[in-house]
């Protein structure tokens, strides 16, 4: 099939989260939309997965922002899908930290008043100074406007606490070492480093899960169904098993997109919603200049995971909280070092069957991990790595449980299944450079170097998803506004949201 089809306004390369919100508000807003996806599943990490009775996520565990009056939620309200999700919300104690060494044991609350109060009860004598940079991280999020949804005419000067390190940061207000690596106790969410992450990442993150945590009920598909419902709704459609081999680009505008399977698709305007390099793989050699070519391909990828999914046995207790693990102390801004001791750190959690459950089937463990945990194997498709891979995996998913029952000494008597998926694995299924989690990694110290904008120099292509600004539940959704301003207008959509 070679025929040109078009009857679209813009056509979306990629259908998961950022590709998926972008079309579904260019839908919103009278436009026409195709979405190409790649895999079999939309949705990106909003994918599952199915082994025996279970479903499990492969990305979107903890999700911060769907609380009344916060960014996800004011999103989806405007986009008429918040009623079709079934969420469920975590306890009033949101995360528990442990630390495996000492036995330590940290109870933390949501909210603003209940976090701090809940890290001065154990170091009363840092009170003032855990007040004071509780203070601080919200002065952060207050001075991103797009967090906020809120419209402006400016791009605002961030102050020098959102772009310094945040481990120096946190210890600008902290004076305790134990404190200071504690309220970084979110890294496996950001990818955190320190010396490099800046501030404000660690910020957002924090108040994002702060002011309220919550949990897919059932699978994350439900988010990617329900956004794609939006697009159909509006004429789109979102086609999987869509891979876009080629985007022709002829007088610095692209022409059309042909797909593996000889199709052909050509719109008014395009939007890669995918890896920037996956981008530079896919388009004509000469559509770009070289120096822009270079600097997409130089951009540097954050580190990835280990993950494992148990099958619980019938009766084990749900936990509405979220559990973080650490080896020892002094590790929590390098968890994801690949040694003889990994895991230095896991987070876990059960995920919910029913808005009411008082026990849990699943649980899902990810540790962080480097990709280069893997290299041997790098050049390996799934289900085809051999029997040295498998040995491998099935080592380093002991280390996990071995780590996990520091916390849950009677874990294993309770686990009816086991599967896990190492950083190929991410990589294959996000089609992310090196499994990366985070998108393109943030620097301190090279702001300007990482800062991606949605507009390209092909004139009528614009890049969304994880890669062009924030990553995560939050953030992807986030770039996916700004994405569809640059072709709507800015604060078209900000000003009716």
């Amino acid at each position: 099939m070679s025929n040109v089809y078009s009857p679209y306004n813009v056509l979306i390369i990629g259908g998961g989260l950022g590709g998926l919100f972008t079309a579904a508000l260019l839908s919103k807003s009278g436009m026409r939309c195709l979405v190409l996806e790649k895999n079999a599943i939309i949705g990106g990490g909003l994918q599952s997965f199915r082994r025996g009775a279970q479903h499990f996520d492969t990305g979107m565990h903890l999700l911060g922002g769907f609380g009344e009056g916060q960014t996800l939620r004011r999103l989806c309200d405007y986009l008429g899908i918040y009623d079709q999700l079934r969420l469920k919300d975590v306890d009033e104690t949101m995360d528990e930290i442990f630390m495996a060494s000492t036995g330590d044991r940290y109870e933390i609350r949501g909210s603003r008043e209940g976090f701090a109060q809940s890290w001065a009860r154990y170091f009363p004598q840092e009170e003032t100074g855990i007040a004071r940079y509780v203070d601080a991280l919200y002065r952060i999020t207050d001075q991103l406007s797009l967090f906020h949804l809120r419209p402006s005419d400016t791009m605002a000067a961030l102050s020098e606490d959102c772009l310094i390190p945040a481990d120096e940061f946190i210890a600008q207000y902290i004076e305790d070492e134990h404190l200071r690596q504690l309220l970084a106790y979110m890294n496996p969410m950001y990818g955190g480093r320190a010396g490099h992450t800046p501030a404000y990442i660690h910020a957002v993150i924090n108040v994002l899960y702060i002011e309220g945590t919550s949990r897919f009920v059932g699978n994350s598909g439900q988010l990617a169904d329900a956004l794609r419902q939006v697009v159909e709704e509006a004429g789109g459609e979102v086609l999987n098993r869509a891979e876009v081999t080629r985007i022709v680009v002829q007088d610095h505008a692209v022409q059309r997109v042909e797909l593996a399977d000889g199709r052909q698709f050509s719109a008014e305007k395009y939007v890669s919603a995918v890896h920037v390099r996956e981008l530079l793989r896919v388009t004509d050699e000469g559509a770009f200049p070289k120096i822009y070519r270079q600097r997409l391909e130089d951009l540097p990828v954050g580190y990835s995971a280990f993950s494992v999914y148990l099958t619980l046995k019938e009766g084990y207790p749900y936990v509405n909280r979220s559990g973080y693990v650490q080896r020892a102390w002094g590790k929590i801004w390098s968890l994801e070092a690949y040694n003889a001791e990994w895991p230095h750190g896991l987070l876990y959690m059960t995920p919910p069957d029913s808005e009411d459950a008082t026990t849990a089937s699943r649980m899902t463990i990810t540790a962080p991990m480097p990709f280069s945990a893997v290299a041997p194997w790098a050049d390996t498709t799934t289900h085809q790595r051999g029997a040295e891979y498998q040995a491998w995996k099935a080592e380093m998913t002991e280390r996990v449980l071995d780590l996990l029952a520091t916390r849950l000494p009677n874990i294993r008597q309770w686990i009816d299944r086991i599967e896990a998926a190492s950083p190929l694995t991410i990589r294959d299924y996000y089609h992310s450079p090196q499994g990366s989690l985070y998108g393109i990694e943030k620097d301190a110290e090279h702001f300007m170097r990482w800062q991606i904008p949605v507009f390209t120099k092909v004139h009528n292509l614009y890049l969304s998803g994880q890669c062009v600004g924030l990553h995560g539940i939050c953030g992807t959704p986030l770039n996916a506004v700004q994405t569809a301003e640059a072709i709507l207008g800015k604060n078209t959509l900000l000003g009716h949201i």
